[in-house]
């Protein structure tokens, strides 16, 4: 027997921006979920399978309060919305509306796309050292660097120190044409440009100038303290144990750091164990320390990286499963 439920939007500007340009988030949710939908007056009409209705008409529902909150609502929060509630969790969407993390210098707002990016985001406001977790574009690294330069800002902290290490993924920095700053700058890449996006081009580079703002690689914290400063460690999947542990203990007084990576991404040399396996694991429960693991779900970019993410992470249980029952025979 077919469900029907009608979700009423309250007003026709609340109504049309969850609708999207021609219906286009309406046929997102009709293609995400076995229902089918049709406007009647300022109601979204429903219908389809019990389970598949509830969590259209939640959805629904949770899109107008973004919409009536000011929210842009697009594709891939639409896509998210679903997740949710399928999970059951629809509501928590709606506690993304509020709170900015920072301004870029063009005065674009930049606020958490997702619960997970938002407790990403606290966790790194109210620990000294936050290991951030998750697959590609989920905002680990953006994010960080955010909150860094709003540090910095706000007299929190006196210089950001961005680095990661420089693994090869086939061809070595000695063959590479330049200087050693030359061939470490396409690993660097990423940092410059979201720093760049936050202070503006002239700022950056007074920065950079004045040694307010260090970009390097890792093997140039050896033998440092580095204090007063908000210290980003990036791609740290592909740190050893020993190179892990060293950076650690560079904390200085007054300083945050904050290591970003993807376990699902390693290029390390095989027998290789990555430090941020390790220390995730050793260093959980040790206050002022938060581990925040983002998912698939927390993907921010083209929603179809979502599904690429989630086909990568079947491929790699089946491929545990079967591995685990030929060790059994």
């Amino acid at each position: 027997m077919e469900t029907v439920k009608r979700v009423n939007m309250g007003s026709v500007d609340k109504l049309s921006r969850v609708l999207g340009v021609f219906d286009e988030n309406l046929n997102v949710i009709m293609h995400e979920l076995p229902v089918s939908i049709r406007v009647d007056g300022l109601e979204a009409v429903i219908s389809g399978g019990d389970d598949a209705v509830r969590i259209a008409a939640e959805v629904a529902e949770n899109l107008a309060l973004l919409a009536e909150n000011g929210e842009k609502i697009d594709k891939g929060r639409v896509v998210y919305c679903i997740e949710l509630a399928k999970e059951g969790k629809a509501a928590d969407i709606t506690k993304l509306s509020s709170g900015t993390v920072t301004i870029t210098s063009r005065g674009k707002p930049i606020k958490c796309k997702t619960v997970g990016q938002k407790a990403y985001v606290e966790a790194i406001k109210h620990n000294t050292v936050v290991f951030g977790v998750g697959p590609a574009g989920t905002g680990k690294t953006y994010l960080a660097v955010c909150l860094a330069v709003q540090a910095m800002k706000q007299k929190q902290v006196e210089k950001i120190i961005l680095t990661r290490p420089a693994v090869e993924a086939g061809e070595k920095l000695g063959f590479l044409p330049g200087d050693l700053q030359t061939k470490v700058d396409p690993y660097l890449r990423p940092l410059y440009d979201a720093l760049q996006e936050m202070l503006g081009l002239e700022t950056y580079t007074k920065l950079m100038e004045r040694g307010s703002i260090e970009i390097a690689p890792l093997a140039y914290m050896r033998g440092r303290t580095l204090s007063n400063a908000f210290i980003i460690l990036d791609e740290a999947q592909n740190t050893t144990v020993e190179q892990m542990k060293m950076f650690l203990t560079r904390l200085g007084d007054g300083s945050k750091m904050v290591i970003t990576g993807d376990v699902t991404q390693i290029d390390l040399p095989e027998g290789k164990r990555s430090g941020l396996v390790q220390s995730t694991d050793i260093l959980k429960d040790i206050e002022g320390i938060r581990v925040v693991r983002l998912t698939a779900t927390d993907v921010v970019r083209n929603p179809l990286v979502m599904n690429i993410v989630r086909a990568y992470e079947r491929a790699d249980n089946a491929k545990r499963t079967k591995e685990g029952g030929a060790d059994e025979t």
